[in-house]
């Protein structure tokens, strides 16, 4: 309630009753990542965005070249300093993240960040603490919760298809050299779990709603020298109530497999990605049958959507940060593991 009435204080300063002016800090590349962001921002209602800084003059410039509106900064300080926000979305590499959500919730600005939510457990603890002290929000963006096939998934199993879920495969890998931007440097991007692996454990710690008892980690370094990051990061969590999941992400993978394989006590779940469906294996009346599911239609601008109603109409957060640092803990877990060869127990598990 405290972070709602600080945001309602503002809208009236800013002359203009239940809208929230946002900045973004960070353009991604070539200011694709900012415009997304934007976009779905725009989309909301209450939501409106007002402010774009970046150190880079270029990013700035294809910035305002879209946006025109935009009141463009160059400094962190200066726009917190000037521009009339209530909240601030970081677009900005990993190991910045933590440091960011301090300075802008210190100065009174709800906060949206990128995903992953950080690299460390004890970033994400001080993110936490930051925005408690200062009676804001903070949520990670973790928008592929409204990927069609992930709300896919989560209705099949929902329905009862497949029955109690105990087993999950999901996997993401090629062979093919990583890239060699700032998302393959380990020091800046956290390793190769820490893109499109948070996504993932986000998904599988919403499928099997239960607290965690272990993490194995499996880190492999074989072929990409050029880069820092691992080649192939592989991870198995253990649940309290005996399900297992397994998350492998390979740049290394001359063979692949199915994205999603998931097993149940009444059936299981296959990816037909390429034709956009899942095959569903299931029990009716004793019989075995099998059915195609196609993906439901993505639906990115809730995200936006569920902030505006948080911070307007006192509706539930969707996002947690305390959700997103459990994801963070998996990924520290895993490489500590990979590291000592033991399972090792998640701190928020």
């Amino acid at each position: 309630m405290a972070a709602k009435r600080t945001q309602g204080r503002r809208a009236q300063a800013s002359g203009k009753q239940n809208v929230i002016r946002c900045g973004l800090i960070g353009c991604g590349g070539r200011f694709g990542m900012a415009r997304l962001h934007a976009q779905y921002i725009t989309a909301a209602p209450g939501l409106e965005t007002v402010a774009l800084c970046d150190i880079d003059p270029r990013a700035l410039a294809m910035g305002h070249e879209v946006l025109p509106d935009l009141e463009t900064y160059s400094s962190v300080a200066t726009m917190l300093r000037k521009s009339n926000l209530d909240m601030v979305t970081i677009i900005t590499p990993h190991n910045t993240h933590a440091q960011l959500v301090a300075q802008c919730a210190r100065a009174g600005k709800h906060v949206v960040v990128e995903k992953p939510m950080c690299i460390t457990v004890a970033e994400a603890d001080r993110m936490i603490q930051a925005a408690a002290d200062n009676k804001v929000m903070l949520s990670v963006f973790h928008n592929r919760r409204w990927d069609g096939d992930f709300m896919t998934l989560r209705d099949i199993i929902g329905r009862g298809l497949i029955g109690d879920v105990f087993h999950i495969e999901a996997y993401m890998g090629s062979y093919a050299h990583p890239g060699t931007w700032w998302r393959s440097n380990k020091r800046i991007s956290g390793g190769a779990m820490y893109d499109w692996g948070a996504h993932y454990l986000d998904w599988l710690l919403n499928l099997v709603p239960a607290q965690m008892e272990s993490v194995t980690g499996y880190f492999h370094k074989l072929v990409w020298r050029d880069v820092t990051n691992e080649d192939q990061v592989r991870a198995i969590i253990r649940f309290r109530n005996g399900a297992v999941a397994e998350l492998q992400i390979s740049h290394i993978a001359a063979v692949g497999k199915d994205r999603w394989r998931i097993l149940g006590t009444k059936g299981g779940i296959r990816d037909g990605r390429r034709e956009k469906h899942f095959l569903v294996a299931t029990d009716v009346a004793g019989l075995r049958a099998e059915m195609e599911v196609p993906y439901q239609e993505q639906n990115w601008e809730a995200y936006y959507r569920s902030i505006a109603d948080h911070l307007l109409r006192g509706k539930e957060l969707a996002v947690k940060p305390e959700e997103a640092r459990r994801v963070i803990a998996i990924l520290e877990a895993a490489e500590k593991s990979a590291q000592t060869g033991k399972a090792v127990k998640p701190k928020y598990a």
